[in-house]
């Protein structure tokens, strides 16, 4: 028996040593919901993790994107609404105007209201969506992934195309330019119908876009959570197990310090 070296206690020591790191580490993932506390706990997981996490966000700017076009579209149809109102009154106004039992002043009260409505498309044209035009006709390129590779070309509207500004200068004063009025203003009708569809098809493709990265951000949000995400329940169980094994170790230890004191009963 010997005194000077305890290896029961250095070898208790070390032991309980290992489970407390071991604890720690257990408490630190239950208490942050995360397995990869630190990179030593799963270097390959935590690159993978990483680079997870960074293109989840850059779908979420797209998503983004994506949505902020959508509105930009149906603000643009929103407007064209109110024009395509406006195009059937001034086609009526058109006809009422070659009405024989009207005279030039009845038909300058109807031109009245045909310049006024003029005016308000000729308005409509100018508007903006946060400082980009929304007739202007320009293709704008909506960023459809979250690699910035691919893009939508989103088709523009012109309301300054001569189909509407033949409309919108015209006047029905008299019957003779109320028929080429009439004419100009169904011209104007048949663009106008073109392009709503036109912005129904941007619509339509934006909302699928917008629909397939929200699948593929769940998905990839998904193999995320599987690499660095604990399992409360397993983890519970190590939890369980490294403190059972602290209280074990901390007993041994005592125990083991306790030993050499039995050399004294040879001393006595």
């Amino acid at each position: 028996m010997v005194i000077n070296t305890n290896i029961s206690a250095q070898s208790s020591a070390r032991l309980l040593m290992e489970s407390q790191n071991l604890l720690s580490k257990s408490l630190a993932r239950l208490s942050s919901g995360s397995k990869i506390v630190s990179p030593e706990d799963d270097v390959a997981g935590l690159a993978v993790s990483m680079r997870f996490d960074a293109q989840i966000s850059r779908i979420g700017a797209a998503i983004s994107n994506v949505g902020n076009a959508t509105s930009f579209s149906q603000t643009q149809d929103g407007f064209l609404k109110k024009v395509a109102k406006a195009l059937d009154r001034m086609s009526e106004l058109a006809i009422l105007s070659q009405d024989v039992t009207k005279s030039d002043a009845d038909r300058s009260l109807y031109n009245q209201e045909f310049q006024t409505l003029s005016g308000y498309i000729n308005n409509v044209s100018g508007n903006d969506f946060n400082g980009v035009s929304l007739f202007d006709g320009t293709v704008l390129n909506v960023t459809t992934d979250g690699e910035g590779t691919q893009a939508f070309a989103m088709a523009g509207v012109d309301l300054s195309t001569a189909s509407y500004t033949n409309a919108t200068s015209s006047s029905i004063d008299t019957a003779a330019n109320a028929l080429a009025a009439l004419n100009v203003v169904k011209i104007a009708i048949t663009q106008l119908a073109s392009d709503r569809a036109t912005i129904g098809a941007n619509i339509s493709r934006l909302s699928y876009t917008a629909d397939q990265l929200g699948v593929l951000q769940d998905n990839l949000t998904s193999a995320n959570s599987r690499i660095k995400d604990v399992d409360v329940a397993e983890e519970s169980t190590q939890f369980a197990r490294y403190s059972i094994l602290v209280q074990a170790g901390t007993s041994m230890l005592a125990q083991a310090n306790a030993m050499p004191q039995s050399v004294l009963r040879l001393l006595q």
